[in-house]
């Protein structure tokens, strides 16, 4: 049949009752305009979690095998001894923008008076500010700088606790590689924040040479590699593993816990929520086309006596529902474009997650898979709706359909 007399006819009948067609458009138009914000804003938590995941353990990380499935019984039991050989290989790689070391160990603090328990971290300052950015709130003094050994950054729990500031000495303890107990003095030049309190009482970061000094080591706990774009992890992960096949190489995601744990949470809470938003558009959409049919009973029983085929019918109703559902996505897709839009002139800032201090800027992705599957999915189950609604009157009787009251 030629579509273009019946899309003209449909329009003309959606318009017979302008209320209740304007009614229809415009909860079919919030109804996709809030799947399409919620799954916007579920897409960019997952982007920043990503990143933020990618940035603090780097796109790749090398270790030994033992370093990921087994606990240490003293520090760095299983670290790298080569980590200066595989460093050199790694940079290498075109795709490779930066190997970072780190030295992961715990012990004790000590301002002379008090004592408590830290978690401290021995990295390269110059190289990780460069690679990772400001990852870091420095509420006081300074970033640690390569070259300037036995300083130490503490976070902002651990400082009050201590009643430490910038030029205070401390005295760090840990057992070394040997299982001896080893102590060094060391000035703290800065005072950060991470977002998150608990680990503010209890993180410290100092220089790696500084670090191995304590421990009596030259090894390094892991490597992270910084890849040029994050969509080359995997393959990236492949290459390195095979070149070095007697160490376990993981990627962030491997790592990122609460990336993995988020990310399955919301999930199930916006996937239950698009459906649910769905299931009310579609049933606003049938009430309608049903009480439009009802209404038009007879005007069908009359098509029906002049010739009219029910399948013609049908798909006249089916594009009537079409047009409604295909004008409220539009407008949909418009509202969560302008929400976006709006949100990035006038920023609105989100309060802190559960066990963090520091809050976020609400931001929305705009996706075009999100934003295509959402129209086309909205606007065929619409069209379908109408369609089956259709159908029972269109296969009465003529007689009956001209009857009815």
């Amino acid at each position: 049949m030629n579509t273009l007399p019946w899309l003209h006819f449909a329009a003309a009948n959606t318009l017979r009752n302008h209320r209740r067609s304007a009614v229809t458009v415009g909860i079919a138009a919030l109804g996709t305009a809030a799947i399409l914000l919620a799954g916007g804003f579920a897409l960019f938590t997952y982007q920043s979690l990503a990143e933020a995941a990618a940035r603090t353990t780097g796109h790749l990380i090398v270790a030994t095998p033992a370093q990921f499935q087994r606990d240490e019984d003293l520090p760095l039991q299983h670290g790298l001894d080569d980590a200066a050989a595989i460093t050199a290989a790694l940079l290498a790689d075109p795709q490779v923008r930066q190997v970072l070391p780190r030295v992961e160990f715990s012990g004790l603090v000590s301002n002379g008076d008090k004592s408590t328990v830290m978690v401290a971290a021995g990295i390269e300052p110059d190289a990780e500010l460069a690679v990772k950015g400001p990852f870091l709130q420095v509420s006081a003094g300074r970033v640690l700088a390569s070259g300037q050994r036995q300083q130490v950054m503490l976070g902002e729990g651990l400082a009050r606790s201590l009643k430490a500031k910038p030029g205070s000495g401390l005295t760090l303890l840990a057992s070394t590689t040997e299982g001896a107990l080893n102590a060094l003095d060391v000035t703290v030049v800065g005072i950060f924040s991470t977002g998150v309190p608990d680990i503010d009482q209890r993180l410290v970061y100092t220089d790696i040479h500084t670090a191995q000094q304590l421990l009596v080591t030259q090894r390094v706990s892991s490597l992270g590699v910084f890849l040029d774009r994050m969509a080359t992890t995997d393959e990236a992960r492949t290459r390195v593993q095979q070149a070095w096949p007697h160490r376990l190489v993981q990627t962030w995601v491997d790592q990122a816990f609460f990336y993995r744990s988020v990310k399955a949470l919301y999930n199930r809470i916006f996937g239950a929520l698009g459906l649910i938003i769905g299931v009310i558009v579609v049933v606003v959409v049938t009430n309608a086309m049903a009480m439009a049919v009802i209404e038009r009973t007879r005007e069908i029983g009359t098509l029906r006596a002049l010739g009219t085929l029910p399948g013609q019918l049908v798909r006249s109703h089916a594009l009537e529902g079409l047009l409604l559902g295909g004008v409220g996505t539009a407008l949909g897709a418009g509202l969560a474009l302008a929400v976006t839009a709006a949100l990035l002139a006038f920023p609105v800032q989100m309060p802190p997650p559960p066990g963090r201090s520091a809050g976020y800027p609400l931001q929305i992705a705009i996706d075009g898979g999100l934003y295509g599957f959402t129209l086309l999915a909205m606007v065929v189950l619409a069209g379908i709706a109408s369609a089956l609604v259709a159908r029972r009157t269109v296969a009465m009787p003529v007689v009956d359909a001209l009857a009815h009251v």
